[in-house]
């Protein structure tokens, strides 16, 4: 193992840390600069640096960003004075890894130090085992079932039927098959059948010629048309309106069809892959699916699982959200402990794989630090939304959670508020009649803002949501910021840095 490098002007604590490294058997090298940190870095690197923040020559927030530059995993550990607790933010701002506070107590020091070498290394093993991420992911045997299926097919142009839960990742799928078949050079074009009302659906399907019904004043292409040459995927088939299903059933027994108003028929050359989240057999015995368009969809089946069936694919599942996300809002990737992982792996995810997504975009704007604790993680892998039950699958006990594709935006901030599912209405929460009405008054908030295109409805919202939580902390507590934090349960210098970013200051 590399040593770890202690970066401060003052010898004694210089001298403090590096014998008590040394009981603990970690190699030490220090310096007395940050010109000497540089120079060092020209023929060896640590496993972890810690540098104070202010020191004669060079402060510890340049040394970061340089250091940074050159070994972008390096955990770096910023020493600060209380008075510099604004520095330490602007430090963790550049990706540093924790922040010590001075005078700190020697054994928490080594322990965080431990921490961070601990960390480090997990990240040099992950590093090289996923330099380049696969389009999907998954050791878990079922996974592995789905992966062999889309070889098989790769050479075919059959029709697919998809099954699985809702956020279990069936448009990967079907990307995927589309991506490995011959078709490939050929658009890939999606639609959700259960998202376009009904009297719009077969236009989006098939197309429409000018002056078809009022509003038609030019000709339309189709989906089936736009995917010419290509695939076309159909997800929620089970949602299609029943008279269009005879309609859909013609243009895959013969590939002909017409565009609404049209008299001309189109040949469609199409392969049509179809996903559901629901029993088409039951559907079928319901009389709202034709069971003739059942058979013809029902040529091939590929089940993918829930989350909670292959529980071994989310550490690999997690660490790739965080990267995707940090890459997405432009800032350093999170880590996570084991202990989080654990959590996280005894959670059955009723929203699946998408939801996973979504609690790694939470971590990555909300978790305080660099490296995600178990402490960090939404109220309801804490067992502090909802009631909470034994799983056997996952072996210890979990939070019962709402059922849905996704969290809601109630779980932005850590709160005891049930989430619901997107894209659906708020879940009223059942710890008072009042906590449901401003998750109502979100989603008006949201939907007009997204049906009138307003571009960042993420960032404004997140802003709004953030700046109302902290001022009212803040007129609590009269001002007192530490007090806040601890009443919201954050980090004082997470505070202190949304203070400064969403402009309450002012």
């Amino acid at each position: 193992m590399k040593p770890i490098w202690i970066v401060d002007d003052d010898q004694s604590i210089r001298f403090v840390l590096e014998k008590a490294l040394a009981r603990e058997q970690f190699a030490v090298r220090s310096f007395a600069n940050p010109r000497e940190v540089l120079l060092a870095l020209d023929d060896d690197e640590p496993q972890v640096l810690v540098s104070d923040i202010r020191m004669p020559g060079g402060s510890g927030t340049d040394l970061l960003v340089k250091v940074k530059a050159r070994l972008p995993g390096l955990p770096v550990i910023i020493m600060t004075a209380y008075s510099d607790l604004d520095s330490a933010v602007a430090a963790f701002q550049g990706g540093a890894f924790e922040y010590l506070p001075k005078p700190f107590d020697v054994t928490k020091a080594v322990e965080l130090i431990r921490r961070a070498v601990e960390e480090s290394l997990r990240e040099e093993v992950r590093d090289g085992a996923q330099a380049e991420m696969p389009e999907m992911l998954g050791q878990a045997p079922a996974m592995q079932d789905v992966f062999r299926a889309i070889g098989r097919l790769s050479q075919s142009n059959v029709t697919v039927l998809i099954t699985g839960e809702s956020g279990s990742g069936k448009e990967l799928v079907a990307r995927a098959l589309h991506k490995h078949s011959p078709r490939a050079a050929g658009p890939f074009v999606a639609i959700n059948t259960a998202a376009i009302p009904k009297d719009l659906l077969e236009s989006e399907l098939f197309g429409h010629e000018r002056g078809a019904f009022t509003g038609a004043q030019t000709m339309r292409r189709g989906r089936f048309e736009q995917a010419d040459g290509g695939t076309l995927f159909l997800d929620e088939i089970g949602d299609m309106p029943f008279d269009l299903q005879t309609r859909l059933l013609r243009v895959l027994s013969d590939g002909q069809f017409y565009r609404v108003g049209g008299h001309q028929p189109l040949k469609s050359n199409v392969r049509v892959i179809a996903a559901t989240h629901q029993n088409l057999e039951e559907r079928v015995r319901q009389g709202v699916f034709r069971e003739d368009l059942f058979h013809r969809l029902n040529v091939i089946r590929l089940r993918l699982p829930a989350l909670r069936e292959r529980r071994e694919d989310i550490p690999t599942l997690t660490r790739f959200f965080l990267q995707k996300s940090a890459k997405e809002l432009g800032v350093e990737a999170k880590r996570i402990t084991d202990a989080a992982l654990d959590r996280l792996m005894g959670f059955d995810f009723p929203g699946n794989v998408r939801q996973l997504e979504n609690v790694c975009h939470w971590l990555t704007v909300m978790a305080p630090a660099q490296v995600v604790e178990p402490k960090d993680l939404p109220p309801e892998f804490l067992g502090e939304a909802g009631a909470v039950r034994h799983d056997a699958a996952g072996g210890g006990a979990v939070p019962a959670t709402t059922a849905g594709d996704a969290l809601s935006y109630s779980a932005l901030v850590p709160t005891a508020v049930p989430t619901g599912a997107q894209g659906a209405a708020p879940v009223p929460a059942t710890s008072s009649s009042g906590s449901s009405h401003w998750l109502a008054d979100l989603e008006r908030e949201a939907r007009g803002l997204l049906e009138a295109g307003v571009p960042e409805v993420w960032d404004t919202l997140t802003r709004k949501f953030e700046g109302q939580l902290i001022h009212t902390a803040l007129d609590i507590t009269r001002g007192r910021r530490i007090e806040a934090a601890q009443k919201l349960g954050i980090g004082r210098n997470t505070i202190t840095r949304k203070i400064q970013e969403l402009g309450l200051d002012d």
